[in-house]
């Protein structure tokens, strides 16, 4: 505790210097003044526990007309559910404030649990809108669940535990969701509890959709809501995936869903009682192997050929893409100067890299040491380096896009001259993701000479632009939901190591080179997720990163100048989705600090 709280402090120090920078003194004194009352109002207002709605606001959602007559499906597959999670889960159904919904519970209990019965029946006559079936013999969760369906008369159908509650809320914000933006899949964010919701200690503020996370984690989960036409396509549970059937069904359903929506908001308390993966994913180890195989099929599906492994963390999973052929890659290294540095990123990619079909363009930058031209010599008796002469000013933009006309690779990988690499398969680990149509850049994890965490992808808002994701971590952290142990879909990653498939570095003509120094590399991913590409960070190409070195700190006026120019540039092209906030990092989430506090 006492790391992050250091690490925190220094992140707020950090932000108040680049606010001064950018804003000036007395805008910078209003935003601390703004955020001083805000957290006053939070000390003062005490407002309602999450899991509540005030009286107005319940009275306003059960009220409220929706243009669309929709039914919601609620599926429950009991066994043996305790008596108390029973009725707690019925209750904060019938609490719900959008009302047309249906409570559908298949009941595979065994005898001497029928106290279930009794309740659900006692429900069910309490309240038409509860339909339940008491079956012949219990069917498995898959089977069980299946038999809700069969039961159920909804338009959209929804999944819900026995032993877990939903918020009173979240049908109305599901049917919100649907009516505003017609989506055909919609997920929550979640939060664990033990014993009441008011003590949940586990919040889960999940990114919008995200493929490559998803291939990762079932990190949808719960709550899961999709419309019965989408079911239709994508079939029913299957009872051979018991025990990670919900991660099954959501990589079906999301196959072929058309509109999927991400509510971030806490919709979903599951209970982690002693005998629920909430509690302890190790009780039901025969759930990773269902969980492993449902990804294998997924694959196969989507037509993408890989193979599915444990990842570090239990129930996250790390997929090996199969790499066609051996494409040839061209590393882009721009230099000034700097022969130590530059010697020892050379000597680890020819050391430590297994893959071999390479070649290194050095991007010669108005060096002036002559150990660094008798370096350039020796490199250049080797077949795989070239040098290039950029007689230009530095600018990082012109000097990568300059670079990119001497390359021959089909992949090219943008690397600065401060890194070492780590991962023998650093080149494998980021070209499989880079074959893939769908992605245009792929980013890897760089760590401080002192195996602190200097990249895992960038996050976009934080600090008012952008800021590199759990940045100053231990290199054994796992992160915010284990995002440090698994691939994972983002807005971008950093230009020090970005490996871009040459079509898309074509396509968008290079890096925008009115960024002569900061964010054109936020600025190029940008534009790549624009125009359609997903980013890819992935954790297991690693390499050192001696940041600044080459460049030096922005420590002079004219340096100054140019920094707060390519900020409001940033600021200016990217308004709308700076406003909107990016997609991979939940708006409960702190911008203050890259460390994924909560709010």
């Amino acid at each position: 505790m006492g790391f992050l709280r250091k690490m925190r402090v220094t992140n707020i120090i950090k932000a108040v210097i680049a606010s001064l920078l950018i804003d000036g003194f007395w805008k910078t004194c209003k935003k601390i003044l703004k955020r001083i009352i805000r957290e006053l109002k939070k000390l003062i207002l005490r407002p309602a526990p999450p899991y509540t709605l005030s009286r107005s606001e319940r009275r306003r959602q059960a009220y409220y007309s929706f243009p669309l007559d929709i039914k919601i499906s609620i599926l429950v597959p009991l066994y043996n559910t305790p008596e108390q999670f029973l009725t707690d889960m019925i209750a904060s159904v019938r609490k719900q404030t959008y009302a047309n919904w249906e409570l559908c519970l298949a009941d595979g209990s065994d005898e001497a649990h029928d106290y279930v019965r009794s309740i659900c029946e006692k429900a069910a006559s309490a309240d038409s809108r509860i339909v339940y079936k008491k079956l012949d013999a219990n069917m498995g969760i898959s089977g069980n669940t299946n038999q809700c369906i069969e039961m159920s008369a909804g338009d959209y159908l929804a999944l819900l535990d026995h032993d877990d509650i939903l918020h009173p809320a979240a049908l109305f914000e599901v049917m919100t969701a649907i009516c505003e933006k017609n989506a055909d899949f919609i997920y929550t964010d979640e939060n664990t509890f033990r014993n009441h919701p008011k003590d949940a200690y586990c919040p889960n503020f999940k990114p919008d959709f995200a493929p490559d996370m998803l291939r990762s984690q079932n990190y949808i989960c719960h709550f899961t809501v999709f419309s019965r036409t989408l079911l239709d396509k994508a079939g029913m549970f299957r009872s051979r995936f018991d025990g990670s059937q919900d991660y099954d069904m959501v990589l079906r359903l999301t196959e072929a869903a058309q509109k999927i929506v991400h509510i971030p908001k806490v919709l979903y308390y599951w209970r982690a009682s002693d005998c629920s993966v909430a509690a302890d994913v190790g009780i039901k180890p025969y759930a990773i192997e269902a969980a492993k195989a449902a990804l294998a099929e997924h694959l196969e599906r989507v037509g993408l050929k890989g193979a599915v492994e444990d990842s570090r963390v239990p129930s996250t999973y790390r997929i090996r893409y199969q790499i066609d052929g051996e494409p040839l890659i061209s590393i882009m290294i721009p230099n000034k100067d700097h022969v130590s540095d530059l010697k020892k990123c050379i000597d680890s990619i020819f050391s430590v890299s297994t893959y071999k079909n390479y070649e290194i363009v050095i991007i010669e930058n108005n060096s002036t040491e002559r150990a660094t031209f008798d370096y350039y010599d020796q490199l250049c008796k080797r077949d795989k380096v070239r040098v290039v002469v950029w007689d230009g000013p530095f600018n990082y933009s012109a000097i990568n896009n300059f670079g990119f006309e001497f390359t021959r690779g089909e992949y090219i990988l943008l690397l600065n001259n401060d890194i070492e690499v780590i991962t023998p398969d650093w080149l494998q680990e980021m070209l499989m993701f880079a074959q893939r149509e769908d992605v245009g850049a792929v980013g890897a994890m760089l760590y401080y000479p002192d195996d602190t965490i200097q990249h895992a992808g960038v996050i976009v808002g934080v600090g008012g632009v952008a800021g590199h994701s759990h940045k100053g971590f231990p290199r054994d952290a796992v992160g915010f939901m284990y995002r440090l142990s698994i691939a994972q879909n983002l807005s971008a990653v950093t230009g020090a190591c970005m490996m871009v498939p040459r079509c898309v570095y074509s396509q968008l003509g290079g890096l925008d080179e009115r960024y002569q120094v900061a964010f054109n590399d936020v600025d190029f991913c940008m534009r790549i997720r624009k125009a359609g590409y997903l980013i890819v960070f992935t954790p297991y190409a690693e390499l050192y990163h001696y940041e600044s070195k080459s460049r030096g700190l922005e420590d002079t006026l004219s340096k100054q100048k140019r920094f707060q120019g390519e900020v409001l540039r940033f600021k200016m092209t990217w308004a709308a989705e700076l406003e909107a906030g990016d997609p991979y990092y939940n708006p409960n989430l702190t911008l203050d600090a890259e460390n994924f506090a909560v709010k």
